[in-house]
């Protein structure tokens, strides 16, 4: 397991160079196939996000509520932890390309799903496929980044790989509701051609990661395979707790603007343009992104407070803007909250790989990113839930409330684990 903003990874077996090629041509084919995985993480990721600006018209079209969008929604995310236990710790052993590969095959059959009709079944289908191709791609991708950058810069810094990987994945996120919002806007049969497009593009990835040297040696005798096994009693106990929380609290703000954020600005708002939801939804995931690529050098206790700070202010501002009805209000708020969103869990990820012990290191960040997802859809499910009685902005307030409850209660842990309080075991 690795994780997909820092790019921590575990130690694997790098393939032998050819030993026909000469070296200088064994680092050029490294180079060309670190972007070309690049490309394919950030078309990937970028395709997972794409429906958000079109929910609007789907709702318009067949009839759907805001509990149905999020129900959409959250199937994704459940795609995602199932791929995540059961696959996405199988490149070490099979390969990079063997699990990536399919991972850009189930994202190319979701686009179809999505091509093929708008029933409720079919969303449903291609959100859980999707959701099941992001948690083979987000880990194998991040690893096989790593393995092409040292492999074509041997003793260079990893600066262009974080780099590089962050804005693939983070920033994927965001360009995904980009170009589906322009493409939905300007472009006839807004639910028909963002998908042939992405289909297109996936394709082309898959072609470039199958010409990208492979960089795991293949093992003679292959382990017996068991899921992903996950474990929270890693290093002190309170650190651990505080970690995951931040994580859910993280995840729970990109999982409200990838799911609710279009059709409160369509409806609440009265702002119908498809590119407006997708340039919102793209400043916070983009403001996330930077975000995490400037705080690289700030401690992780200083990148937690700053998290902390950003993201509890943002929300606050986020519901103003929702109960004033201000547009600015609103796109402050989230941009705001993005930037503390992702700082925040940077913080997490580096606080968990710094606790544990290397041996247990996947595990631990495994069940670091399992809380993180499932805190990307059971908030959004919740407000959804909560819209079938009272109004959005009526839910905002209450998930804000928890949300800020939480973010103290990750305070208040951090300084605990900072100050050496002993954990209960």
């Amino acid at each position: 397991m690795t994780s997909p903003l820092l790019g921590l990874t575990p130690r694997t077996a790098l393939a032998p160079a050819d030993p026909v090629l000469p070296a200088a041509t064994h680092r050029r084919r490294h180079g060309s196939g670190f972007w070309l995985i690049a490309f394919a993480f950030l078309t990937g990721m970028a395709f997972s996000a794409l429906p958000t600006p079109l929910y609007p018209l789907y709702a318009a079209r067949d009839g759907f509520s805001t509990f149905t969008v999020t129900v959409v929604y959250g199937t994704f995310a459940v795609g995602v932890v199932i791929s995540l236990v059961l696959a996405g710790h199988l490149s070490d052993r099979v390969g990079r390309k063997k699990i990536l590969l399919p991972a850009l095959g189930l994202e190319t059959a979701a686009a179809l799903l999505f091509l093929s009709g708008s029933s409720l079944p079919l969303l449903l289908a291609g959100r859980l496929v999707t959701g099941l191709g992001v948690g083979m791609l987000t880990a194998t991708a991040t690893a096989h980044l790593h393995d092409l950058h040292t492999a074509h810069r041997p003793g260079a810094s990893g600066q262009r790989f974080e780099l590089v990987s962050t804005a693939a994945n983070i920033g994927g996120l965001g360009v995904g509701p980009l170009v589906g919002g322009i493409l939905a806007q300007y472009v006839g049969a807004p639910l028909r051609v963002p998908f042939l497009v992405f289909a297109v593009l996936l394709a082309l990835s898959a072609v470039g990661v199958a010409l990208t040297p492979e960089t795991v040696e293949a093992q003679p005798v292959r382990p017996a395979y068991r899921p992903q096994r996950i474990s929270a009693d890693h290093g002190d106990r309170p650190s651990y707790i505080a970690a995951a929380a931040a994580g859910f609290a993280s995840f729970a703000v990109f999982g409200l603007f990838t799911s609710i954020a279009a059709s409160f600005v369509a409806g609440t708002l009265h702002h119908p343009s498809r590119l407006l939801a997708g340039a919102i939804v793209f400043a916070v995931f983009g403001a996330a992104a930077v975000a995490q690529t400037l705080a690289g050098p700030l401690s992780t206790a200083a990148k937690r407070r700053l998290g902390l700070a950003a993201e509890a202010v943002g929300l606050v501002v986020l519901l103003t803007g929702m109960r004033t009805a201000s547009l600015p209000g609103f796109l402050a708020g989230g941009i705001l909250s993005g930037i503390g969103a992702g700082v925040l869990f940077k913080a997490a990820v580096g606080a968990v790989a710094a606790a544990a012990a290397p041996a247990e290191r996947s595990e631990a960040l495994a069940g670091l990113f399992l809380i993180s997802y499932v805190g990307l859809s059971v908030p959004a499910l919740g407000v959804g839930v909560a819209t079938l009685d009272v109004s959005t902005t009526t839910a905002m307030t209450w998930f804000t409330a928890v949300l800020l409850l939480m973010l103290a209660a990750v305070a208040l842990l951090g300084r605990r684990a900072a100050t050496g309080a002993p954990a209960r075991r």
